[in-house]
């Protein structure tokens, strides 16, 4: 046995993965980052690094790089994303008690820009070869479905992961269980006899704490503030993770699908993408339901323009959320270019006001910033806190009532380059086992927000998750 880390990346024939990644998403305990079919797909672990508290991301970074330094790399396709790769999902708060993570997968593949590629990882003693790589991916991909969440080792083994008929039900509603303080969730039309609970609050109390947080915001205590609430899916056949992340890779093609230890979810928003000295980020704030268009005359993305980037309301959210990420990485760019406009982000369930954000990274202290390090410095941003930072966070504790854990939180993954893509846990949900899943969704509370339409906003923003657990909305 040998404490050297070590790794082997080679090419596969793109011709035997004509589906590209979600193709891959057959287990349950499968680490996952794709989008439009590219991105990286993990299985196994071979080391976790966890961390709570304020320095969570600075400590996971200095693990990270001692690791990888002395890393025995053997790597014929050089691409971002191949050698050591760890995934990675962090709490949303410095005060949450929820371990933040790094996993070390055994086995990773990865596409991008038509190349495929398999790298087997370990820390044993015995010989990499192409033929070992191959087989201990196949060993996986053959090995059938697993359920783990967050770490606790819970278990739910079957031979193959459950088909999407799986969730079929006969189309009836079941009756609802009451929630926190008596409250009822709306009915919906449930599959397999799932039912939804409310989570830390009431519709009704939640909305009294968006209309709390309005008032603060008209004292001057604070311009924007990000209010979540929960809800808890029961699902007595099984929740069928690699079905979920599958459904979200093809629904949601335009986002980023995610699957950490449990956390899976589909988001839109890229916290900080990093290849080389260049670093990318997409910022969203300025939400509409797609429903809202239905009936409306003339072309739904006109009505998303007119409704959208004609409302100052909108508009002045988005501002105060761009204006957050570009002050925060301003100190670590050599030049920085972001969109005068915002475009419109269209989704199958909301559209965005979007805004892209490109950066060359400048040297610090004689190197360039990690995106560990990066992140560091941009988490919070406005878009998922809101301005200024500390206020809004106390806020956030004093209304929410609720931990949110990895929500909102950076996820995604890095290599030993320094290479990494890390969106905010948006449009997601935590696996807590195998038959219950809370889903978390947030609204941007400004001067002029109503609490009834951003309680309605909630339910735009649940329906990526609902729809892939099979309940329709």
């Amino acid at each position: 046995m040998t404490s050297t880390f070590r790794t082997l990346t080679v090419p596969l024939d793109e011709k035997a993965s004509p589906g590209g990644l979600p193709q891959f998403l057959v287990r349950d305990d499968v680490l996952c980052w794709t989008r439009r079919e590219a991105g990286l797909v993990g299985f196994g672990e071979i080391a976790r690094f966890t961390a709570t508290g304020p320095e969570r991301f600075l400590e996971a970074d200095i693990w990270w790089r001692h690791l990888v330094l002395e890393a025995d790399i053997t790597d014929s396709v050089e691409l971002p994303g191949t050698g050591p790769v760890a995934f990675g999902s962090f709490a949303f708060s410095r005060k949450s008690a929820h371990e933040s993570r790094l996993i070390v997968p055994e086995i990773v593949v990865g596409v991008r820009d038509g190349r495929v590629w398999v790298t087997q990882l370990t820390f044993d003693d015995g010989e990499l070869t192409e033929t070992g790589a191959l087989a201990a991916l196949d060993r996986w991909l053959s090995g059938g479905s697993a359920f783990r969440s967050g770490g606790s080792g819970a278990e739910d083994s079957g031979d193959s992961p459950t088909p999407a008929a799986g969730f079929a039900g006969d189309g009836t509603s079941a009756e609802l269980p009451t929630g926190a303080g008596g409250a009822v969730v709306r009915p919906l039309p449930l599959a397999a006899g799932a039912t939804l609970h409310t989570g830390s609050l009431s519709e009704e109390d939640w909305m009294a704490a968006v209309a709390a947080g309005v008032a603060e915001i008209r004292t001057g205590a604070l311009q924007k503030l990000v209010l979540a609430r929960d809800i808890v899916a029961t699902v007595p056949s099984g929740v069928n993770a690699a079905q979920v992340l599958r459904e979200l890779a093809v629904r949601y093609r335009e986002c980023w699908t995610y699957g950490v230890d449990g956390l899976v979810g589909a988001t839109p928003e890229m916290l900080i993408q990093v290849e080389g000295r260049t670093a990318q980020a997409r910022v969203l704030a300025g939400t509409l339901d797609r429903r809202d268009a239905h009936g409306e005359a003339g072309i739904p993305m006109d009505y998303a323009e007119r409704v959208l980037a004609g409302s100052e309301k909108q508009r002045h959210e988005h501002e105060i959320a761009i204006q957050s990420l570009t002050s925060q990485l301003a100190p670590f760019s050599e030049a920085m270019n972001a969109h005068d406009e915002p475009f419109i982000l269209e989704l199958p369930n909301v559209w965005h006001l979007a805004s892209d954000v490109k950066a060359e990274l400048a040297e610090v202290e004689g190197h360039v910033p990690t995106c560990l390090a990066l992140i560091n410095a941009l988490h919070p941003t406005a878009a998922v806190c809101g301005t200024p930072t500390l206020v809004a966070g106390a806020l956030i504790r004093e209304l929410e009532h609720l931990d949110r854990g990895p929500y909102a939180g950076p996820v995604g993954w890095l290599d030993a380059a320094g290479n990494g893509e890390w969106g905010i846990a948006l449009r997601g949900a935590v696996i807590e086992d195998p038959h219950t899943v809370r889903l978390y969704a947030g609204c941007g509370i400004v001067d002029g927000s109503q609490p009834e339409a951003e309680l309605a906003e909630t339910w735009a923003k649940f329906r990526p998750m609902l729809e892939s657990l099979g309940i329709a909305t």
